[in-house]
Parts: C-alpha cells; sequence; structure tokens
C-alpha cells in the first residue's frame, strides 16, 4: 500500500525535545528559533528528512510553524488547522490562530525587552524575513542566521532523499523541454534579465519534462536551477538522481552538483529573476544586488495547461471516478457498524491501483466519520480508526497520481439515516458547488473576485467554512499548485487551461464535517444570445464524475436551476461511466445518479 497508517508523532514526544532545543537556544546565546515546515525548495510539501515541526511539536499538518522562545512555544496555524492542532500538542506549546495574529506581533508581545531571535536561512523565503525584519524594527529583537538547532538535537533524523528521476513523455507534456525554456528565455530576455533562478521543485520538473520522487505523493526531485536568457539551464542535482534519463535533457542543460549552486548564482551577471516567496534567504544573499522580484518563470506557464495536459487529466479523472463508484457502491453494501475509517481507504487505494498508469496516491487520504470529518485535513491512523457508525456521515477526499493527470476528490457518505442537520449543511454545501459549476466570470477576475459564489448559501445561514474554495492542481505534479486559487487571498486572474479544485464545506467540531469537492478546467465561454459581444467571458469544464449522495440532499430547498445541473451531471456521470464498472456498480450507479 502507498498509505501508512501508523502514528507518525505523539504529543508526548514533543516537550523533552522543546526542553534539548531550549538547551541549545541558551548555549548559543539565543532568545528564540524558528521552526517552520519547510525545505530548501520552498515547495510546499516536504521530505521526512524536512519534517522538522512534526517532530518538536507533534503537529503533523501541512503549514505551519513555531517560535521556540525559553518560556513558551507557540505553534501558528490557520483556519484548516485548528481543531487538529489541539489533538497533536502538548501542553507546553500554544496554538496561535495564524495569520489573525502575526509573527511580528507576537514576538514583540513575548519579548518586549528585545532579545535574539534565530533561523535557519535555508528554510525562511527571502520574502518573510524581509517582511519579519521590517515588523520588528525598533522593537530591539534582531534576527540571527544560525545553522539548524533541531537538526543539532534530532539524532534519528532521516537521511536527505536522492530518489531516481524519471522522464515525462511529451505525449503526455504536450511541449518539449527545449520549447518551453526557449519561450521563457525569450521573455528573461525581452525584459532585460540575464537569468532566471527556480527553487521549487515542481518548477523545475515542468520545465524540464521530468519527473522525481523525493517526496511522498508528489512527483518531484530536489534540486536548483538556472534559466538563462540564451535559453541554457544549469540543473543543480545529483547525478545519482538523473542516471535513468539518458539522454531525455537537452543539450541545452548542464548538470552540476548543488553544492555549486550558491558559487554560481554569485558568479551572475547582470539582473537576476527570483521569486521571493520561494528563494531561500541564503539564495539571496548569495545573488545581493542583483536579485529583481518578478516571480517563478515558470508558475504561470505550468498553470496554463495545454491541450495535451488537459486531455491527459480528463482521461485520469474517469478512469479514478470509476475506482471511486466502485468504492461507493461497495460502502453501501456494507452494514453499518463494520467498516472502519482504514477500511475504507484501503478498498479505495486497492481499487486504485488495478490502474497501470497510476504512481501515487495524490495525498494521504482524509477517510474521517463523525467527529473526525470535523478535522479538516484529519489523517487516520491505527490508533484514532473508527467504525463508521449509524447516523453517521464520512468524508471522503482522496486523490491519484497518474502518469497523465492528478486527482483530487471528496465525498461526503451517508452511514445509515442522516438527521436533519445534517442534510440541511449538506445541502448550502451543495448548492455553494453548484453555484460555482455553473458560474460564468468576465476575463480578468481573480479568485478572490468569484470565491464568494460558493459560500453564500452557508452565509446566508450564517455559517462558513476556514479553508479557501479551491486550490490549483498540476498535470501528474502536485495536487496543491500556484499562483491559482479560489480563495480571497488570490489576486492571479483566471485563465483558459487552468485547473482548480471546487470544494466548499462545512464543519461542526465534535460532531461531524462536511466537504464535497470537484475539480474544474478553466475554458473560454460560449457566447449566448445576451452576451455583449465585446466582453469576453469563461467558465468551467468539470473534470470529475463521481455521484453526489442524495439521501444528504433537501430536495425542496434546491431551485429547479440547481436540480437541473446535479440532474444533469449525474446523468453525464451514468453515461460517462456506466460501461466502465462492474455490474454490480452498474446497479448502485443507476440508483445513485437517478433525477431528483
Amino acid at each position: 500500500m502507498f498509505q501508512s497508517y501508523e502514528v507518525t508523532a505523539r504529543p508526548e514526544q514533543g516537550p523533552p525535545r522543546l526542553q534539548a532545543l531550549r538547551q541549545e537556544l541558551a548555549r548559543d546565546g539565543l532568545d528564540g528559533f524558528l521552526v517552520p515546515r519547510a525545505d530548501a525548495h520552498q515547495g510546499e510539501y516536504v521530505a521526512p528528512h524536512d519534517e522538522r515541526l512534526s517532530w518538536l511539536t507533534g503537529f503533523t499538518g501541512s503549514a505551519g510553524f513555531c517560535a521556540a522562545l525559553a518560556n513558551i512555544a507557540g505553534v501558528f496555524v490557520d483556519g484548516r488547522y485548528r481543531t487538529q492542532v489541539k489533538r497533536q500538542v502538548a501542553d507546553l506549546f500554544t496554538p496561535v490562530p495564524w495569520p489573525e495574529v502575526q509573527l511580528a506581533d507576537w514576538l514583540k508581545e513575548q519579548l518586549p525587552h528585545g532579545g535574539k531571535v534565530g533561523f535557519d536561512p535555508w528554510l525562511h523565503a527571502t520574502s518573510q524575513i524581509t517582511t519579519l525584519a521590517q515588523d520588528l524594527q525598533n522593537s530591539g529583537i534582531e534576527l540571527v542566521q544560525t545553522d539548524n538547532l533541531v537538526d543539532r538535537i534530532w539524532s534519528d533524523q532521516p537521511a536527505p532523499p536522492a530518489e531516481p528521476v524519471q522522464s515525462h513523455a511529451l505525449t503526455y507534456a504536450g511541449e518539449s523541454a527545449t520549447d518551453k525554456s526557449g519561450r521563457l528565455a525569450k521573455a528573461l530576455s525581452s525584459a532585460g534579465h540575464s537569468a532566471a533562478l527556480i527553487t521549487l521543485p515542481d518548477s523545475i520538473m515542468w520545465l524540464l519534462n521530468i519527473r522525481g520522487a523525493d517526496i511522498p505523493r508528489n512527483p518531484v526531485a530536489h534540486g536548483f536551477a538556472i534559466l538563462h536568457a540564451d535559453a541554457r539551464v544549469d540543473l543543480f542535482m545529483s547525478r545519482k538522481k538523473l542516471q535513468n534519463l539518458g539522454n531525455h535533457l537537452p543539450d541545452t542543460v548542464s548538470v552540476h552538483p548543488p553544492s555549486q549552486f550558491l558559487q554560481a548564482i554569485a558568479d551572475l551577471t547582470g539582473s537576476v529573476a527570483v521569486d521571493t516567496a520561494s528563494l531561500p534567504q541564503f539564495a539571496a544573499d548569495a545573488l545581493g544586488d542583483k536579485l529583481i522580484a518578478v516571480g517563478d518563470p515558470c508558475a504561470l506557464p505550468k498553470a496554463r495547461k495545454n491541450a495535451a495536459e488537459i486531455a491527459g487529466s480528463a482521461a485520469a479523472h474517469l478512469r479514478d471516478g470509476a475506482a471511486v463508484i466502485e468504492l461507493l457502491a461497495w460502502l453501501d453494501a456494507q452494514a453499518p457498524g463494520t467498516v472502519t475509517e482504514i477500511d475504507v481507504a484501503k478498498r479505495l487505494e486497492t481499487l486504485r491501483r488495478r490502474d497501470p498508469n497510476l504512481r501515487d496516491i495524490s495525498f494521504e487520504t482524509i477517510s474521517g466519520t463523525g467527529e473526525n470529518g470535523a478535522v479538516m485535513h484529519y489523517r487516520v491512523t491505527d490508533e484514532s480508526n473508527s467504525l463508521l457508525q449509524p447516523g453517521h456521515i464520512l468524508v471522503l477526499d482522496s486523490g491519484g497520481q497518474y502518469l497523465d493527470g492528478t486527482t483530487d476528490i471528496t465525498r461526503t457518505i451517508a452511514i445509515g439515516i442522516p438527521d436533519a442537520e445534517q442534510c440541511a449543511a449538506f445541502t448550502r454545501v451543495l448548492q455553494g458547488m453548484i453555484a460555482m459549476s455553473r458560474l460564468r466570470w468576465p476575463k480578468g477576475l481573480a479568485g478572490r473576485d468569484i470565491e464568494a459564489i460558493g459560500r453564500m448559501p452557508l452565509w446566508l445561514a450564517g455559517q462558513d467554512f476556514n479553508h479557501g474554495l479551491g486550490h490549483g492542481v498540476g498535470a501528474y505534479l502536485s495536487v496543491h499548485e500556484g499562483p491559482q486559487r479560489l480563495s480571497r487571498a488570490s489576486h492571479v486572474p483566471l485563465e483558459p487551461g487552468m485547473i482548480l479544485s471546487n470544494e466548499p464545506g462545512y464543519y461542526r467540531e465534535g460532531a461531524f464535517g462536511i466537504r464535497i469537492e470537484n475539480l474544474l478546467v478553466v475554458q473560454p465561454a460560449a457566447q449566448l444570445e445576451t452576451s455583449d459581444r465585446e466582453r469576453e467571458m469563461l467558465t468551467w469544464q468539470t473534470l470529475t464524475f463521481v455521484p453526489i449522495d442524495r439521501r444528504l440532499i433537501l430536495r425542496d430547498w434546491l431551485t429547479e436551476g440547481e436540480r437541473d445541473w446535479l440532474n444533469a451531471y449525474h446523468a453525464e456521470i451514468r453515461s460517462k461511466l456506466r460501461p466502465d464498472v462492474s455490474p454490480e456498480a452498474q446497479i448502485w450507479l443507476d440508483d445513485a445518479t437517478a433525477p431528483l
């Protein structure tokens, strides 16, 4: 199995580790040390070697950081993890709601007379350090670069990853590495830049049409790259990782040991384009005043999927949908109280693994029933594993990494007969999901301009959820991909070819959770008779095809337009996937997609 259900961190491990860290603080004359969930490449996901935040605190979420001081250790988490962090950290750690409470303000409150706070310059982006330093001005608090204090005390720290890299076929990529680097280099040259630094693993994978395995569930490899304005690429990655590539890399790519990266960027001349949100502070120091903050040159081209990537993703979603339908048909045949969360996750993975194009799951399957469903990024373990009881609702969020695409789907499933409160919340979530799916909007709008559409039914009831409405998704790459998002924080205009999730939810702590998620791709909208001829509009093409649980829907709450959308969606599922599932699943599918 790809997924493990063992407990990876325990609250009781944190206090002695925190004590050891504080001894290192005293030895170095520091008043605090920052522990992010990050590596030198500043991607969202990290290898076991870099799970310092989890190792120290017990918190296993995919975002957050700890500020460990001599008398207090704050664990900063956003709204997705407020419930989870309370379960996972010991009393010696203090959960801090972030970004409502900013790190600088917290430090000034905890260190009113000033002090020295250490940080590892490889693990913090230069934009983070620049902003923090500005916010700490005149506070007497000094930021001090140091080696990593957690690494000093982590005696059994896993080795850095060194997994082999594989080629990504042109059939799936749709554009050669030579053409990509040439296209991006032309833009660099036109802007007057001599080069661009690329540190994000998924950007390097996309640029060179390669895939790796350094990060669990994400087909990326660690490395650094310099794209020159003449289309040459210097790749800083262990040759051992690249030994399976043969002559896949074009002649314009030169491979160097990672140890030469800092000297190479110090030797660059002219202005160098960087993404300050992903460039580690150590690299920024080496670059000096040549640094020009213009963003990652791969980010938008990677986000705008070409025809081959969209076709591959659509095909992957159909096969993935068939596997999920088989799972849902099986689950409905089981008696409530006889199946556990792990049973569901294991069976779904087994069904996905029948596909020879599957390379991994795209993240740890979230299989949470009852109150576990209210933990937005719940990870089931052998210890937390719960039975699916009558009256529960199950949140099942999962996906696969296929050679031709990355999938991510959430369905909420009734176990037995749901109650009125569950159905009311589910129907509001569904209405928000349908509203976004039906949306047409003027070209040029960003995620922040439209994401409220998916929240409005909940808002009208005085309810909401503490995560974005949607995130970008890669093409056999990271399941969370920027810069596009359906979020009030996203300023990036949505463009044709971008794939995003549409996943409103609702979470009642200690009771239940609800989330419904489809993946959508942005496309030009067809002209209507009433359209302004001069106005370009965009809309969505749905990629995900799996029934939505009709048992949880209050039919009379839906408008005629909402019912029509749902019935048409279910009819399309039946048409596309009925031939690809087992006879037993066909019977289930006919019932699950019957018109409301």
